[in-house]
């Protein structure tokens, strides 16, 4: 026997509703404010994500699943969605339309990490991206889309961190405070975090080995060394969202794992599916465009684990929508009666009504306890009596009701 993967998982049929229901939320929650969707492929060329991404983090020097095709080119599959959606940004001149413009995608994501509660090396992320924005009023656009997501789910457990990374310009001054209280500890420190003492110490910070994290818990923080920009950008931020009534808390520990963020970052950080994680993660990455080849172009967004996000709506026990189960049954009393059946529940078909009739020859007894399991909201008999007057009885399995029609009016009565 050939097993699945390990870190993938299958949706089965008896689940997919739930996934229905909670991309039909992300849908019409986009939809709302203005958002429209972008698909980008699964696979990039491997510069893609080490120009964008950075090749000082995770996620490239150890999680990505990058080999040489047929034409011994460099690809990857893609480790989030944000690198693609800027090449594409680039190379469709979206850069053209009008300003701000934005985007959002459902995609799978292939990364190469220990499975965990929520996180498998194939996942879906729902994200955003809004180009074209430096206002503080687009960070906290996006920051409202994940809250209007979570609130219509019923989910209120998440609790919004925010911080501030600095610009360029500031972060020199923070690197070399970073660097001067690191001094001597660094030798102690993981051969990652020595390697990114000098290419980009700010990742030292996103280690999650206990022997580094210990060592950087006294370290001096982001905020105290804004520039005036980019302070007051940030306390902007908090205005504009204590005045939409959004609760959030400022936590100087949040830094995120990929090298293009500038300024603003955040997660929504739950604790419902055990330890406490993000379940969503984002910021403002205003050189990425320009770092993969584009204009030099503000920009904000977020990404949102789904299995995460559906595990939490699960363990708290969260409508998460119905099984799609057809709305009538049509049962032939015999084999004789089969293909009339097969034909009303076509009929039905083409006039919108989900219908469902027998397909392995099973006798009148065994349907109906199939029908009763299967949850089929109506049943209805089809014998020689039926075929003769034009007529069907229609049993509301619910509560035994029947009401009698002709087969042309059974669409009238169940809608």
């Amino acid at each position: 026997m050939i097993n699945i993967p390990k870190g993938t998982k299958d949706v089965l049929p008896e689940d997919a509703y739930k996934w229905h229901y909670l991309e039909s939320v992300v849908r019409r929650t986009a939809a709302d404010f203005g958002i429209r969707e972008i698909r980008t492929p699964t696979f990039e060329h491997t510069e893609l994500f080490l120009r964008g991404v950075g090749d000082t983090t995770d996620i490239v020097n150890k999680e990505m699943y990058t080999f040489l095709d047929k034409g011994n080119r460099s690809v990857t599959l893609k480790p989030e969605g944000t690198a693609g959606v800027a090449r594409a940004y680039i190379e469709n001149g979206l850069q053209e339309n009008p300003q701000p413009l934005k985007m959002y995608y459902i995609t799978p994501v292939f990364r190469y990490e220990r499975p965990q509660a929520g996180r498998l090396r194939e996942h879906h992320q729902f994200g955003i991206e809004l180009y074209g924005s430096a206002s503080p009023y687009a960070d906290a656009e996006v920051m409202l889309v994940a809250k209007t997501l979570f609130d219509r789910l019923g989910l209120t457990e998440p609790v919004l961190n925010i911080n501030s990374i600095g610009c360029p310009e500031c972060r020199k001054n923070y690197n070399a405070a970073l660097k001067a209280y690191l001094g001597d500890n660094i030798a102690s420190m993981c051969p990652s975090c020595r390697e990114r003492f000098d290419k980009n110490p700010l990742r030292i910070l996103d280690c999650k080995e206990p022997g580094c994290r210990a060592i950087t818990a006294g370290a001096p923080k982001t905020l105290d060394y804004l520039c005036d920009d980019c302070r007051e950008h940030f306390e902007t931020l908090q205005s504009i969202l204590s005045e939409v009534g959004v609760p959030f808390a400022v936590n100087p520990n949040i830094v995120r794992g990929l090298d293009y963020y500038t300024g603003t970052v955040f997660e929504f950080i739950s604790s419902a599916i055990g330890a406490q994680g993000t379940v969503c993660g984002g910021g403002r990455y205003n050189n990425l465009v320009s770092e993969v080849g584009g204009k030099p172009t503000p920009a904000v967004g977020f990404g949102m684990g789904l299995e995460r996000l559906l595990m939490i709506l699960e363990n708290l026990n969260l409508y998460l929508g119905e099984p799609e189960v057809p709305l009538i049954y049509f049962a032939p009393a015999s084999k004789e009666d089969a293909v009339f059946a097969f034909k009303q529940t076509n009929i039905l078909r083409t006039q919108g009504i989900s219908a469902d009739t027998d397909l392995t020859g099973r006798s009148l007894k065994a349907q109906m306890k199939y029908a009763d399991k299967r949850g089929y909201k109506y049943v209805a008999v089809i014998g020689s009596e039926e075929r003769g007057s034009g007529n069907v009885k229609i049993k509301r399995m619910a509560d035994g009701a029947v009401t009698e029609c002709g087969f042309g009016k059974i669409a009238e009565v169940l809608r």
